[in-house]
């Protein structure tokens, strides 16, 4: 016996080899962007069918109420009509014709290798932040204040340093800005300078869209390579639910398909508010809804990609009250992932929108079920996936610490399990049992202990006695100290110093240098 446990340790190779074995699998984490889904499916074929139905009679027979001028123009010259309404409607024959066009995959590009680039089609998963919210939580005094254009900044450095987050969107609204020029590019700025990652934000004001081109296009070395090699997607609500045009967002809309940009918007009725409060109603009008909105980029700009973003949110119908942490809701976002699959087009849903006001247990549940069920329901883009609370009226940047981890656990639940001749590792037990007894030392433990293991930053597996001996910390303080430490230590450099100067004598950014460490 002896002699087999001292060959067992000579094939480890010592501590050096074990070291080098571990180094080796660091940069293969079990988890990734765009990990595959689609294992869960709420929805039967037939359901999907009946949902399809419903939704293409909703289009020609009911249609979508308050067209502008130039919509009616672009969708009645593709065969759409206005009826006695003078709602505008769509002919089912239309819809599947345009539907065949559709882009069915896009991609949003990172500008740093070292960050995956956002592939969203198919049954590939990336997790988002978003939600422009209008108020951050104050970690001291646990009371909420309205939020500025430093906090978005502050949200996207914190995100900058988070594995498990692949896309950066816009989390807060910087309330001190009111004039709308002066708002987007702003927002624009910040999503050029707080990280390389790939981005998301929202025009207020459609003629805003070409002066950010302009942004883009001095980071990327021409407005061309940009649209070439987007790093950042657009969002916007066109609907306003039930089945009417936004016309602000709807303008947008229409800029960005005649451009040849990501139009990458979300449609949000609240089933018993402005959808029916059956579940399967609301499916019905929501999609009729993203249809439309597919229709029309399509009909301006066949293949241009936009995201299939049908958000249907859940009313707490005691009071009226959004609640986005709900089981219903979970349920309903796992349902639009799996429409967009049915019709094969890019996706989006929201998932992680807890309605507790802090980083607590309600919170935890949550946004645990709800980031897990959208991913193995297959969405290509997960958003408002950390950071949210009080049902997106407010963003905590401990949370996005917090949910940083959560959002590790999901992506593990997704990544399965590998299961092959090397991995049910028979000869591994046979050399285990017949020597030394454990598998500790064994190669096999070192060098996949990276690769199939995923390891949580704050969360706590300490023993109780060290946890006491720490002063008995919950995850709130331990994300709190993270939290104050990044914003002391990380101001991103994404952009060089020449090209900020340039970026600020062109465009009114009021961001200070100061405040960026500059």
């Amino acid at each position: 016996m002896t002699q087999t446990r001292r060959k067992s340790r000579k094939r480890a190779g010592g501590r050096e080899a074990r070291i080098a074995l571990r180094a080796d699998a660091v940069n293969k984490r079990p988890v990734s962007a765009g990990m595959l889904g689609g294992q869960y499916k709420p929805l039967s074929d037939s359901d999907l069918e009946k949902i399809n139905k419903a939704a293409l009679e909703i289009l020609e027979t009911i249609g979508i109420g308050d067209p502008t001028a130039e919509v009616i123009e672009i969708a009645t010259n593709k065969g759409a009509f206005l009826n006695e309404h003078g709602r505008l409607c769509f002919p089912a024959s239309l819809v599947e014709d345009l539907l065949a066009k559709a882009a069915r995959s896009y991609t949003v590009y990172s500008r740093n290798p070292k960050h995956d680039d956002v592939h969203v089609g198919g049954y590939h998963v990336n997790y988002s932040t978003s939600g422009e919210a209008v108020t951050i939580l104050d970690p001291e005094s646990k009371i909420y204040r309205a939020s500025t254009l430093e906090d978005l900044y502050d949200c996207g450095r914190v995100v900058d340093t988070l594995d498990n987050i692949h896309q950066f969107g816009q989390m807060v609204i910087p309330t001190e800005l009111n004039d709308l020029h002066v708002h987007d590019l702003n927002v624009a700025y910040v999503a050029i300078t707080s990280t390389e990652k790939p981005c998301e934000m929202t025009f207020q004001d459609v003629d805003n869209i070409e002066p950010a081109l302009e942004m883009f296009g001095m980071v990327s070395g021409g407005i061309d390579k940009f649209i070439e090699r987007p790093f950042i997607s657009f969002g916007g609500c066109p609907i306003v639910s039930p089945l009417k045009f936004g016309e602000d967002n709807l303008n947008v809309l229409i800029k960005s398909s005649q451009l040849g940009l990501i139009s990458d918007i979300a449609i949000a009725p609240q089933a018993g508010a402005t959808a029916p409060a059956a579940l399967a109603g609301t499916l019905a009008q929501v999609t009729a809804e993203g249809l439309a909105c597919i229709c029309i980029v399509n009909m301006i700009r066949p293949g241009c990609p936009m995201t299939f973003a049908i958000w249907p949110f859940v009313s707490d119908l005691r009071t009226g009250a959004f609640s986005g942490g709900s089981g219903e809701e979970a349920l309903m976002m796992a349902a639009c992932a799996q429409i967009g699959r049915y019709y094969d087009l890019p996706t989006s849903v929201a998932a992680s929108m807890s309605d507790s006001k802090v980083p607590d247990a309600q919170a935890g549940f949550e946004k645990g079920i709800t980031a897990v069920t959208a991913g193995l329901a297959g969405a290509n883009r997960i958003l408002e996936s950390a950071g949210m609370l009080g049902s997106l009226m407010g963003v905590s940047l401990e949370a996005l610490i917090i949910d940083n981890d959560m959002l590790g656990v999901a992506q593990r639940v997704l990544a399965g399990l590998e299961v092959n001749d090397e991995t049910l590792s028979i000869d591994v037990i046979r050399e285990t049992v017949l020597g030394p007894g454990h598998f500790l030392g064994h190669p096999q433990t070192i060098s996949r202990m990276e690769t199939d293991f995923l390891y949580p930053e704050i969360a706590d597996r300490s023993a109780p006695g060290v946890w006491e001996a720490e002063g008995s910390p919950d995850m709130f303080d331990r994300a709190r100290d993270v939290v104050q430490k990044l914003l002391r230590t990380h101001y991103p450099d994404h952009i060089d110093a020449q090209l900020d100067a340039a970026i600020r004598e062109k465009f009114p950014i009021v961001l200070p240098k100061e405040k960026m460490g500059r």
